[in-house]
This record gives C-alpha cells, structure tokens and sequence, in this order.
C-alpha cells in the first residue's frame, strides 16, 4: 500500500510539473506546424541559395504577412538579397610541396592536405621561405605576441589552430577565430599560411571526414566589384594539413608536431624560421551566387526609430551523403524550430494590447552554416538608419528534446541585457541556468555575433538543461542529438521536440523583446567587457528617452 500511494504521488506530481498553459498549448499547436513544414522533404534541406531555401523563404512570408509583420526588405518586400560567392574545389591543380636539404616532399591531396577555399582566384600558387608562427595570436593585453622577433612580410605562415589554454573562454575563442589569425597574417605581409591539425583536433572532427567532403562547396559574401567582401591580400594560397602528416612538416631537429603543440598550447614556445621552402597551389571553381535573408518589422511608439532585432537562420545544409537511405538533411531543430520559436514570438507581440516604445525587426537570415553570412550582411546593410540596432535576440538550435523547467540565456554577463533577461524569466515564471559549456563559447558560434562584431549587444535564449519532472534528462537528450541527429538526415521532425516548451520559450523572447523596447535607455555593454571593449565603439550611443513616453 505504502509503496502504491508513493508510486500515484510520484505520478501526480509529474502531472502537475508537466502541466501546459493554455496559451502554451496553442503557441505549441503553431510552433509544431511551422516546424513540420519547413523541415518537410519538400524544402530538400533548405541550402543557402537553393530552390529549397526559396520554398521554405516563401512560407516564412506567409506567416510574416498572416501575423500582420511590415515587410522590411528590398524593394518594399520582405526579402532582402543577400549577394554570394561560391567556390568550389577542383581535383586537379592543387599542391603542397616541402623543399627540404635537397629533397621535395610532395603531400597527397585530399589524404595529407586540402587548400582552403579561395574566392580571389580560381587558380593561385605561391612558393616562399616558411616561418613557424605558434598559434599566430597578437594578444599584448594578455601577455601573448606569437610574433614577436619575427620577419612575415613575403613568408609563409605555419601554425597551429586555437590560442593559448590560459587565456580567458572569451579572448580564447576570438582568438582562435580562423578569420582572426588569417587577418593577423595579412596585416604582416604573409603570403601563404598552412594550418597544421593537431591530435585534438583528430578527436573533434577526423580528417577523413574533410577529406570525403573535400567537393562540399563553400560560400562568401560578394562585394559591388563582383569579388569576395573581405580579401586576404597579400595572402594567395592558405591549406591545412592533417595530423597524421603534421611531422613532415613539421618535424626535424629532434622535435615532433606533437610536443610542439603542447609546448605551444602551455606558452612556452615562440615562433622560429623553418629550414627549406614550401610551394602551394589550389585550384576550385567560382560563380555568383544570391540568397535571401527574410525581414519584418513591427513599428514601435516613442522610439520607433530605433530597433530590437530578433534573429534566426533559416538555412541548413540541404542534400548530402545519404545515411540509411535518406540524403535530405531536413534541419528541424537546426533551426527551422529556432525559426517557428521566433514567429511565435511575433505573433505575440504582434498581438499584444500596446506596441513596445522601440521597433522590432525579425529576421529569417540566410547562410549561417557558411559563416554567419545572412547575419553579416545584415548587420552591415539593415535597411534602417545606422546606430539604431539597439539589441539582438538570436534563437539559434533549440534543444528542446526533453520536458524542462528553465532556460539557458548565453551571453547575459556581457551587457545590461543580463538583469532586463532576468526579469523577463521571473515574469513568464522560468529561471535561468547558467551555460553548461562555458568552454565551448556559444556567445561567439551563431549569428548574434554578426551583430556583437557591429558591437550590438546580444543575447542567445537556448533550451534549459533542468528536467520538468522524474526521470526527464534534458542534458542527456541534448547529447544525443549531437552526438546521433547533429548535421545529419535524422535531424527530422520524428525527433521528439517539447512544442510546449518552444512556446514557452517563444514567451520569454517576447517578454524580454519588450522590456528592452520599453527601456528609458538602450543596453549597454558591460564596463570593461571583452566584446564592448573591442567592438561597443561601432555603435553610437542614443540619449535617454523620457520614461514616460510611449
């Protein structure tokens, strides 16, 4: 008996955490439709520029139009073009040759190296003197010049990826940016740089599997004179190198690749000059490509000149490699339900009693998975006046895929939007988690840092990590997906996302949407942030409204 009546209390008490509201039960019913259909077959994965992207493009209008949202976009519509690049590898004409005491060492294609894709050139080859340049970081505020004493100008650059394990997660993660050590190397005059896998990375993404998506294109944003919007100039061919061949390269003189990089890693290794040559080539394919971001508006009162901008990618990686049959890669939680969470929200607040005092936008952006290129481009060209952006919210791969009691907002210790998040929680009756992987730096891995780079405050609301009730185990389930549905076909919308949750999500959105709108003042970074001090200069500082107004 005693074991009955422990059993029904457990079990009413699960009822009762899994009780939905009303209006949450409804905003799921939409959120569940608007997933099913842009992860449909039909949308064939939605790639950036693809006949599928355009479909999908297509009924995030509709619903732009059915919530009563002002088109925001080009030409008095609600598209805004976004205009490419795409470069593709060809299988003939790439090289990475070691000239060394006499003797070439030429590395195998695909198998020992890849170029990086070029979208200067179609053809380009450069052959100079080498230099080992660490970790190629520049961080004289931490202590770290890996370039220090050091000739680049007419070099090529070898290093490692990542940056030093004692920096701070957030100067850690700009400084390990790809990007970053590709413009640190221009601005010395490099002329070719090599990236040289470590073990680790082995661990994180093998290389046989870049090897095997050696032809997968890649994309770039494209300037007015029909070239790539940022050039590497002087920097003509730029390659990687597996691990496995990490020591003919860099090898020699009772050294490995291997102790170098822990050495590297710790800081106690400088750069130094590389005995021989190195010779480069790359060859790949480029055309003119143009893709869509989606913008609405929803004009404010007092301060309708200045903006809140809601984010969200709408692009996946469209047909691949088939996995048990299935090549569509239909992006479900990834992230057409980070786009259905954000209409909600619209809806919402499309719906609300009073407009917020400030603008809102929202914005279904293109090319997130080439590199954030919808959300740049945006950023850059927001069809508003420039310094109006005052904040972004981005809703980007929401793990909702186990009942959960709270949210997870990434980036709140940055900006004044950390109390204003906060209260927004406590008023939908949610509390907040901090992030469970701080080390993987999310703040700086989705398009809000487009907007964060434009030195726009952000923030990212994700899916909570505390289980609704016995037995539910969100942190396992969210493994799962990354381990088993992650950028995979099975990414579906058989997948079991929590609809109520999304709503109530969508809600907490909102709610702190309004209350920035509705803010006397717009946010502000953080004294003596990291990304305010760096970036926060970009954006002009409005004066404080008076409270009162509306």
């Amino acid at each position: 008996m005693r074991f009955a009546l422990t059993a029904a209390a457990l079990l009413l008490l699960a009822a009762c955490q899994r009780a939905v509201p009303p209006e949450d039960a409804a905003g799921a019913r939409r959120i569940e439709a608007d997933v099913r259909a842009l992860a449909d077959d039909r949308m064939q994965g939605r790639a950036t520029g693809s006949a599928g992207f355009d479909l999908a493009a297509g009924y995030v209008i509709e619903r732009m139009r059915a919530i009563g949202l002002q088109p925001a976009g080009d030409d008095g519509g609600y598209r805004q073009r976004v205009p490419l690049l795409q470069a593709q590898r060809l299988a003939e004409g790439n090289a990475l040759v070691i000239e060394r005491d006499g003797a070439a060492t030429a590395l195998r294609f695909r198998d020992q190296f890849l170029p990086l894709l070029n979208f200067e050139a179609e053809r380009a080859q450069v052959s100079a003197p080498a230099v080992f340049v660490a970790q190629a970081v520049h961080a004289p505020e931490l202590g770290q010049d890996d370039f220090a004493g050091l000739e680049l100008r007419g070099k090529i650059a070898v290093l490692f990826g990542g940056a030093p394990a004692r920096f701070p997660a957030d100067q850690r993660a700009y400084y390990a940016s790809t990007d970053e050590k590709l413009r640190a190397l221009a601005e010395r005059g490099a002329v070719g740089a090599v990236f040289v896998a470590t073990t680790g990375d082995e661990e994180t993404y093998p290389w046989a599997r870049s090897a095997a998506q050696w032809q997968s294109p890649g994309l770039s944003l494209r300037g007015a004179d029909g070239g790539p919007l940022e050039r590497r100039a002087p920097l003509r061919v730029v390659a990687r190198v597996s691990a496995a061949a990490a020591d003919l390269l860099l090898g020699g003189d009772g050294r490995s690749a291997a102790q170098l990089y822990r050495d590297t890693d710790a800081g106690r290794l400088r750069g130094f000059a590389l005995p021989g040559k190195l010779s480069l080539a790359a060859h790949q394919r480029i055309v003119p490509l143009q893709s869509h971001n989606l913008v609405a508006r929803l004009p404010g009162g007092a301060r309708a000149d200045e903006h809140v901008v809601f984010s969200a990618h709408l692009d996946h990686i469209g047909v691949g490699a088939a996995v048990g049959g299935d090549a569509v890669y239909n992006g479900a939680v990834d992230n057409a339900l980070g786009v259905a969470v954000m209409l909600e929200a619209a809806r919402a607040l499309a719906t609300a009693p009073t407009r917020p005092r400030r603008s809102l936008l929202f914005v279904a952006v293109t090319g997130e998975e080439h590199g954030l290129l919808g959300a740049q481009w945006f950023a850059r060209h927001p069809g508003v006046a420039p310094g109006t952006l005052v904040a972004n919210l981005n809703l980007d791969m929401p793990l909702l895929l186990a009942p959960t009691r709270d949210a997870v907002a990434v980036g709140i210790e940055h900006s004044s939007l950390g109390p204003l998040t906060r209260q927004a929680a406590r008023e939908v009756g949610m509390t907040l988690s901090p992030d469970p992987a701080p080390q993987e730096v999310m703040f700086v891995r989705s398009d809000q840092y487009a907007f964060i780079r434009a030195g726009v405050p952000a923030v990212y609301l994700n899916a909570g990590v505390v289980g609704a009730g016995f037995g539910d185990d969100p942190r396992a389930a969210q493994r799962d997906y990354l381990r088993r549905h992650y950028h995979q076909p099975s990414d579906d919308a058989r997948l079991p996302i929590q609809y109520a949750d999304a709503a109530r999500l969508a809600r907490l959105n909102a709610r702190l949407a309004t209350l920035i709108a509705d803010a006397p003042q717009r946010p502000t970074w953080n004294t003596g942030d990291f990304f305010g001090q760096r970036y926060g200069a970009a954006r002009p500082v409005a004066p404080p409204e008076p409270a009162h107004d509306r």
